[in-house]
């Protein structure tokens, strides 16, 4: 994303976006370098769900019961929307 001063490769993001991406020029100029780049696929990404990664975060947050009183989810399918 980088051009060869260390600045923004403009004309490949422009490609990118409006010939790659299909977007309109207004959509392109609206987003930031960091939107424009994880649209791409680009920066930094979540590391895998390992089995050890997984077994970490149960650690760290383990399921525990709701207190007295609190329901958590709906137990029935009849939700619905405010919209509706």
């Amino acid at each position: 994303m980088t051009g060869r001063a260390g600045g923004l490769d403009w004309a490949g993001l422009m490609r990118a976006g409006l010939q790659g991406l299909r977007l309109h020029p207004d959509q392109f100029w609206a987003l930031t370098p960091a939107e424009l780049g994880l649209m791409l696929g680009m920066g930094p990404t979540a590391p895998r769900m390992t089995r050890d990664r997984l077994a970490d975060l149960a650690a760290r947050y383990p399921d525990a019961p709701a207190p007295a009183g609190v329901v958590l989810a709906e137990t029935t399918g009849d939700h619905q929307d405010d919209h509706t």
